[in-house]
């Protein structure tokens, strides 16, 4: 399901003992943008692939594949089996036609867009246990009428 450089970059990572936080420290960039290169589904910089191989201790060929643009969106056609990556299917199945209408209420006929997009992932404390807390904030980008 990984790419082999993604291998190599989760390998190096967990060698290293370096965490997508500290790597935002380094690299200026969100910690989640910083997986999203890590798993091909963004495309880094050449000064952004050099900061990250070099922390990495890679060797700088593998920058061209980070520069590259990528196939987005290549998770396998079926449902994810992965118990945290299904909470966000089962979260879309569930809220996904609800949460369509409250967009499309507030801004008309449209989308959010995944381009115009940032992600950010928070920890919660909380004495009943901590919580996950995802935000998305994308561009709202309407239809187009002809």
């Amino acid at each position: 399901m990984t790419s082999a450089i993604t291998e190599q970059l989760l390998k190096a990572k967990k060698a290293k003992g370096i965490t997508f936080t500290e790597l935002e420290q380094l690299l200026g960039r969100d910690e989640v943008w910083i997986a999203s290169v890590f798993y091909r589904q963004s495309t880094a910089s050449p000064e952004e692939a050099e900061k990250l191989l070099t922390a990495l201790g890679l060797d700088l060929a593998l920058a061209d594949e980070l520069t590259t643009p990528p196939v987005k969106g290549c998770l396998e056609p079926v449902i994810p089996t992965d118990p945290l990556i299904y909470r966000f299917y089962e979260i879309m199945q569930v809220y996904g036609l609800p949460l369509k209408d409250v967009i499309q209420e507030k801004f008309g006929d449209g989308i959010m867009s995944a381009i115009d997009f940032t992600l950010d992932v928070d920890k919660v404390e909380d004495p009943k246990g901590d919580r996950v807390k995802v935000t998305m904030c994308g561009k709202f980008l309407a239809y187009k009428k002809w």
